[in-house]
Formats: structure tokens, C-alpha cells, sequence
């Protein structure tokens, strides 16, 4: 078991140091921002100094080896733009995006699951129709289309909601609606699709056969099964709502790390971009570890191999 976690964590990091190694490339090779930044009316002399301070004119490999080496030494650069260290940029706007993320997350759980199990168990029947009909739309329709139904409908027609800031808890309502009408629909899909496959292997026969009430076939025969995949499911949500939030905090102009990314990419603010891609990357990373260690917990047969090698 301590060399599947090794194994995992080594993983882990290469893939982080991959998402950083390309981010890194795709930013300098995406535009200049000294000219981004100081405009195009500032004198030749003024750009090539900004280029100079900030190392711009060096090789790119020389760039990226001195970035690699500054940021496993705890240091993340420099904002461009307010000569501020990236990472309190990025440290300022988490708790607003974590105050959508979390309750979004919760009512993906909350309501996806359980509707995705209802409609399983009551397949082919008008209710499971319905689930799938409500699941298909909220999956199908993008956020940013969404978001703008919601403020169209609540804030503008209704007046009961605002449209956007964050002054208020009211203000939280529409974007955490947003980002959790998506996952709602993937994971009641995705959790019937699981919950049908499991209800018609044969240990689920076997276990009705013997009498055993339907109650507990369901509860401790069929769940403990359908969890893997939904478990699996769940893992890559997690990093498609911070995803989710870039659109979503933008269109409520939520103060959060999303909407701090958009403004630091349409200014070339290269060191901030990098260090919320970097903390974006660990998210993910960090949420798959989570979802392989489960694994282990929910399917014996799993923890075994991992033993065994």
C-alpha cells in the first residue's frame, strides 16, 4: 500500500510540473506584456527597461529554469502589474471562490446522487423520464448561458435576487445555482447509469433470491458497488468547479480567483496566471489522489492489488 501511494504521489507531481511546464510556454509564446501592459504610445526605451527588470529578453529556457528553481523555493514571482507577490494575489480571492465551490459541491451531492439512484431504481417509469430529461438539460446548457437565464429570470423580471457584486450572502444565490445545475445533471446521469449496471449483475439476483428485503439488496449490495465509478465521477468534478468559476465569477462579477485569472491573462500577468494554474493543477491532482485512495476503502479487491505490488 505504501508503494501505490508513492506511486501516486510521484504521479502527482510530474503532472503538476507538466500543466506548469506548458502553461509557462503557451504564456510567453502568447504575446508580450510589456506591451500589454504599458501600451502601445510608451517609448522604445521604457519597453526594453520593463523587458530587462523582468528578464523578458532571456532565452526561454533560461526563464523557465530560474522560474522552476525560485518557485521550489517558496517564491512565486512578482505580479507585474502591482509588484506584488503573485501568491497573496491569489491567497486573497480563494476564500470567495471557496464561498461558491463548496456549497455548489454540496448541492451536487446533495441532490445528483440521490436523484440519479431514484431514478435507477424506478427505471422506465414517468419519474425516471423526468430525471433524465432535467439531467440532460442542466448538462447540456452552458454556464455562461445559464448564469444569464438565472439573472434574467430572478434578478431582472422577479427583482428578488441581485445580479451580480458580493456585498451580501443574497449575492451568492445565482452564481452557486449556476455551478451547481451542471454537476447536478452529470451526476444524476452518471449515477443512474452506474446504480442500472450493478441492479443487474448477478450477486443482486442472488440476494433477492434469498429473500433478503429490497431495502438492504439496495443498501448494502448494490450502493457500496455503484460508489467506485460515482466516487470517480465526483474526483473529476471537483476540478471542473474551479473550471466552472472563472465563467461564473465573471459573469455575477464575483471577486474571486476566476475572475482574477481573466484579468491577470488579458494583462499578461504572467507570474499570477502561473500561480493560479499551479494551485488549479494541485486541486486536481490532489482530488484524483483522494478518489484512487478511496478506492481502496470502497472496493477491497482493489486495496489487495495495491498490497500485492
Amino acid at each position: 500500500m505504501i508503494r501505490f501511494i508513492a506511486s501516486r504521489l510521484f504521479r502527482a507531481g510530474l503532472t503538476v510540473i507538466a500543466v506548469m511546464t506548458f502553461a509557462f510556454v503557451v504564456l510567453r509564446l502568447s504575446g508580450d506584456p510589456a506591451q500589454v501592459l504599458l501600451g502601445p504610445d510608451v517609448p522604445q526605451s521604457v519597453i526594453q527597461a520593463f523587458r530587462d527588470r523582468w528578464g523578458l529578453d532571456d532565452p526561454i529556457w533560461t526563464q523557465y529554469l530560474a522560474y522552476m528553481k525560485a518557485m521550489f523555493q517558496g517564491d512565486f514571482g512578482l505580479s507585474m502589474r502591482d509588484r506584488s507577490p503573485a501568491i497573496d494575489l491569489v491567497l486573497q480571492r480563494i476564500p470567495a471562490t471557496l464561498a461558491l465551490t463548496i456549497p455548489a459541491l454540496i448541492l451536487q451531492l446533495a441532490f445528483g446522487i440521490p436523484a440519479g439512484i431514484y431514478a435507477a431504481l424506478k427505471r422506465g417509469t414517468l419519474a425516471d423520464r423526468g430525471v433524465i430529461v432535467v439531467a440532460i438539460i442542466g448538462f447540456t446548457v452552458p454556464s455562461f448561458v445559464m448564469g444569464l437565464l438565472l439573472v434574467l429570470l430572478f434578478a431582472v423580471t422577479l427583482g428578488y435576487l441581485p445580479s451580480g457584486g458580493a456585498s451580501t450572502w443574497q449575492h451568492a444565490i445565482l452564481p452557486i445555482v449556476t455551478m451547481s445545475i451542471g454537476g447536478i445533471g452529470v451526476l444524476a446521469r452518471f449515477s443512474r447509469s452506474a446504480m442500472i449496471e450493478v441492479m443487474g449483475q448477478p450477486y443482486i439476483r442472488t440476494a433477492s433470491a434469498k429473500g433478503v428485503k429490497w431495502r438492504d439488496v439496495v443498501r448494502y449490495h448494490a450502493l457500496p458497488n455503484a460508489a467506485v465509478p460515482i466516487v470517480t465521477i465526483v474526483g473529476f468534478m471537483v476540478g471542473s468547479l474551479i473550471a466552472g468559476a472563472i465563467i461564473v465569477e465573471t459573469i455575477f462579477s464575483w471577486p474571486g480567483m476566476g475572475r482574477l485569472l481573466i484579468v491577470s491573462v488579458t494583462n499578461r500577468d504572467l507570474a499570477v496566471v502561473q500561480c493560479i494554474l499551479l494551485l488549479v493543477a494541485a486541486v486536481m491532482v490532489v482530488s484524483n489522489l483522494i478518489v484512487d485512495l478511496l478506492y481502496g476503502w470502497l472496493d477491497p479487491r482493489l486495496r489487495n492489488t495495491a498490497a500485492a505490488h
